[in-house]
């Protein structure tokens, strides 16, 4: 594989996480970002603020001078695109994704792709609140964790050019796992508190005269309520039986709280307020696990 300076790279989908890539890539001196959009005005807006070289929306055969190409469009539409414009890719082109849930995509994607070409899926840990191009920024990739999927049909050279092209990116570290278990731990991480901030933010406690009583807390547990409804709703049906289960386990955690409370238990209390203290401070406070 080429240095990242050296490669052209087609991003697809300039939303959030994509117009992110395109701008740090570009920063990196990246040899040509290739960009593509289904809506042409943020295409055209990447391409004159110079985030993008050339656009494929309407020339998909440019594909074919990408030596890697990133996917981050909704799950939905990724396997549709890939069918649609496997033709147009070199026959070794390197594929990878941003999907916050993997399921049975890659497996999909497997199937239609030709001899030499290699998809591993990836999941980089950045975001922010809100969605679209004009949220992306080049500084997302500071500091954040970064997925690759280990498969066993994966090229070497690929693997380890997408860690490189991480670290370089200002990624902290690569953290690598299998399909399943990227899915069972962000169903924990990721699904289920976008799933509280929601619920948190539709009980009906919330009245008009509530937001002058919110300080801090409300405000960091409710966060990511300013949800992208179209993509998460995606990646919840994807996830659904590991986001079902962490529903169950938050809901039993709740019910100890009910009977702590109900029986008066001081103690309980403590203990499990404690806990949580002593476990969030070693997971953000312990060791550096890169």
């Amino acid at each position: 594989m080429k240095k990242l300076q050296d490669t052209v790279v087609a991003v697809i989908g300039l939303g959030l996480i994509g117009g992110s890539y395109a701008k740090a890539l570009k920063a990196q001196k990246v040899k040509r970002v290739i960009g593509l959009d289904q809506n042409h005005i943020v295409s055209l807006m990447a391409k004159d603020e110079g985030y993008v070289d050339e656009l494929a929306d309407d020339k998909p055969e440019l594909l074919r001078e990408a030596d890697v190409i990133i996917c981050c469009m909704y799950p939905s539409a990724f396997v549709p695109f890939v069918k649609d414009n496997r033709q147009y890719f070199r026959p070794d082109v390197l594929l990878t994704d941003v999907m916050g849930i993997k399921g049975s995509t890659p497996d999909a994607i497997d199937a239609l792709l030709g001899p030499d070409m290699d998809f591993v899926p990836t999941h980089p840990m950045a975001g922010r609140e809100g969605k679209g191009y004009s949220q992306s920024t080049s500084q997302i990739f500071q500091g954040a964790n970064f997925i690759l999927i280990k498969r066993e049909n994966n090229k070497p050279e690929h693997e380890q050019w997408l860690r490189d092209m991480a670290y370089e990116l200002g990624c902290a570290r690569v953290v690598e796992l299998t399909v399943e278990e990227h899915d069972s731990i962000i169903a924990y991480t990721s699904d289920l508190p976008h799933v509280l901030a929601v619920s948190l933010i539709n009980s009906d406690s919330m009245q008009e005269n509530t937001k002058y009583f919110v300080a801090g807390s409300f405000r960091d547990a409710t966060r990511v309520a300013d949800i992208n409804a179209a993509l998460w709703s995606d990646l919840f049906l994807l996830n659904k039986g590991p986001v079902i289960g962490e529903i169950n386990k938050m809901e039993q955690q709740l019910e100890k709280w009910k009977s702590a409370l109900q029986q008066e238990d001081a103690d309980e209390l403590v203990r499990m307020m404690d806990q949580a203290k002593k476990k969030r401070r070693d997971m953000f406070y312990g060791k550096n696990l890169r």
